[in-house]
């Protein structure tokens, strides 16, 4: 059964981003596609019939004075062979906000309604052309930064991971038939529930594979979110120059006037095939300046949230107690100690080195940003930090975290009826309780088992269009 949340109405957006461009399309779905299009659209060649996946040329005219709006190219999609399984109708006009806003009001005059964030997908999922699965795969296809990301959200809408969470799920309807069976005929001579076989199954060949996705989402989600990167130290180290690096682009305002950055930036970037959040904090130190106060407090609170913390100090120039009292602060995060300015001569790198042997910092990387010097091995430094030095291995399938969740919950339940099924007479009753809820949080991931509350959060992520 469809949730309250679906209607038959037909549904039309504009398919393409904002912006000038040299085609923009817009999209209907549902029974009254073709009708409407019949309504809005003059074909160049005069006809009564579109057959469906063929592009016909022609005009979209304002049906009220037959006034032409855009020459174009549209697209009849009879269903089920469409995104939505569906009717489907494309028109692909010249791009530009008035026009396509324009051919939108005239579709939605003919007799659609706008469509809901990620209403397309929605319906493709509740006609049953995909599961929950790979309609979330979708967004992620459509947000990833890295062909990494990439490849992890493809091999998930090609349902890889609905492949291992229907294997599991069989597996487990094999157990509840047992056990069931059990309950309902206990009087049998034979027995149908063999405990210690039901147990080796869930322990041997289901939770290995749950165990596996819930730490292939610890491994691989750095590739699909990303991590934030905090460049950190006192005013005057080079934090902006090193941002502007990374980032390869003139970003950050660079000056020798300390305090030049009285608050954080944030730019993305790709390091080493990792999506990363650059954050480029102000200068600490003790000031008076009230405005550079707050980013020195806003600074502080970036370490909480930073996956690594680059911590930045100048060897031109001797270690202080300044420098010091930074690093106290920064220690107890994931940390990198980065020597800037090498390139300076003369310079206290020696110096520099006792210092932070008294500090008890066992690693550092000696870098100089402005002759461009080991930033190609602080960037590898960075990717093995992230990764806990376990190279560019990156597992096929990654769930996002509310699939993790459920697996999570899955695996309780089976580790409840493994402690069930222990004991010298298990009652089938409560295995048969733990078992049914692990199906029933599997079932979630790919939609078997969902609510409207929980379709209408996923989808509202979406883009218009979508």
């Amino acid at each position: 059964m469809k949730p309250k949340l679906y209607t038959e109405d037909t549904i039309a957006a504009i398919a393409t981003p904002p912006g000038r461009g040299a085609i923009g399309v817009i999209k209907i779905s549902g029974d009254l596609a073709l009708s409407i299009l019949k309504k809005i659209f003059r074909p160049f060649k005069p006809r009564n019939k579109f057959e469906s996946h063929r592009l016909y040329y022609g005009f979209i005219v304002d049906p009220r004075d037959d006034k032409v709006i855009d020459e174009v190219l549209v697209c009849y999609m009879k269903k089920p062979k469409t995104y939505t399984r569906e009717d489907v109708v494309e028109i692909y006009a010249h791009s530009g906000y008035y026009i396509l806003k324009k051919i939108l009001e005239l579709v939605l005059i003919a007799g659609a309604r706008p469509a809901e964030p990620g209403e397309f997908t929605l319906r493709a999922y509740l006609n049953g052309r995909i599961d929950l699965s790979q309609a979330e795969a979708i967004q992620e296809l459509v947000s990833a930064k890295t062909e990494t990301a990439l490849n992890l959200a493809l091999n998930t809408l090609l349902g890889k991971l609905s492949e291992k969470v229907t294997f599991l799920k069989n597996e487990l309807m094999d157990i509840l038939v047992l056990v069931e069976s059990a309950i309902d005929f206990p009087e049998e001579d034979i027995e149908i529930m063999e405990p210690e076989k039901l147990f080796q199954k869930i322990k041997k060949k289901i939770l290995p594979v749950i165990d596996d996705l819930i730490k292939n989402y610890e491994e691989g989600r750095i590739y699909k979110e990303g991590i934030r990167l905090v460049i950190a130290g006192k005013p005057n180290v080079g934090k902006s120059s090193l941002m502007n690096a990374l980032l390869k682009e003139e970003r950050a305002i660079v000056t020798p006037v300390p305090g030049t950055t009285r608050d954080f930036l944030e730019e993305e970037a790709t390091i080493e095939g990792l999506p990363v959040k650059l954050i480029d904090t102000a200068g600490l130190r003790e000031t008076e300046d009230i405005v550079e106060k707050i980013g020195v407090e806003r600074a502080k609170k970036k370490f909480k949230e930073a996956d690594l913390i680059l911590f930045l100090v100048d060897v031109s120039a001797h270690p202080s107690e300044e420098d010091f009292r930074i690093y106290q602060e920064v220690k107890s995060f994931p940390h990198l100690v980065v020597l800037n300015k090498i390139d300076i001569h003369p310079n206290y790198l020696e110096e520099w080195k006792r210092e932070l042997s008294k500090w008890k910092v066992e690693e550092f990387l000696e870098i100089s940003v402005k002759e461009n010097t080991n930033l190609d091995i602080l960037c590898k430094k960075i990717f093995e930090k992230i990764t806990s030095e376990k190279g560019a291995e990156v597992p096929e399938i990654v769930p996002n975290l509310r699939q993790k969740i459920a697996l999570e919950n899955a695996r309780e339940y089976l580790l409840n009826a493994l402690k069930e099924l222990e004991k010298p007479n298990p009652l089938p009753e409560l295995v048969a309780i733990e078992v049914r809820s692990a199906i029933s949080n599997l079932s979630e991931i790919i939609g078997e088992v969902t609510t409207e509350d929980l379709l209408t959060q996923i989808f509202s992520t979406f883009c218009i269009g979508k």
